[in-house]
């Protein structure tokens, strides 16, 4: 949903480990066939450093989420159902797909 002035809204960058549940279905809402090189957005944060990211924007915020193989990764594997336990903005519930202490489905063949 767009809001017809993108400059009244509030701007928050997301990086993987901040990444909730309800920021995962906006991106993978958006684009359910993963992202192309047209929808990365590349700007410089406050250290100077360059990012890539995909823009999501919803009536009050126009989210930047950091691209990485990590974000890749969950959006593949992503099922709604995995997150119904968690609270939508529950940063803890969005597990690193490359960490050793959470197997991925590969792992447990």
């Amino acid at each position: 949903m767009k809001n017809k002035s993108n400059q009244n809204l509030k701007r928050v960058i997301v990086d993987f480990k901040k990444l909730t549940p309800e920021i995962l279905a906006l991106v993978v809402d958006k684009f359910p066939d993963g992202y192309g090189d047209n929808d990365i957005i590349t700007f410089r944060n406050a250290q100077g450093e360059l990012i890539d990211a995909v823009e999501i924007i919803t009536e009050d915020t126009k989210y930047l989420v950091k691209v990485s193989a990590r974000l890749e990764r969950v959006m593949i594997d992503y099922d709604e159902d995995d997150y119904e336990d968690y609270d939508d903005d529950d940063p803890e519930a969005v597990k690193d797909p490359f960490d050793e202490d959470n197997p991925s489905d590969e792992d447990l063949e």
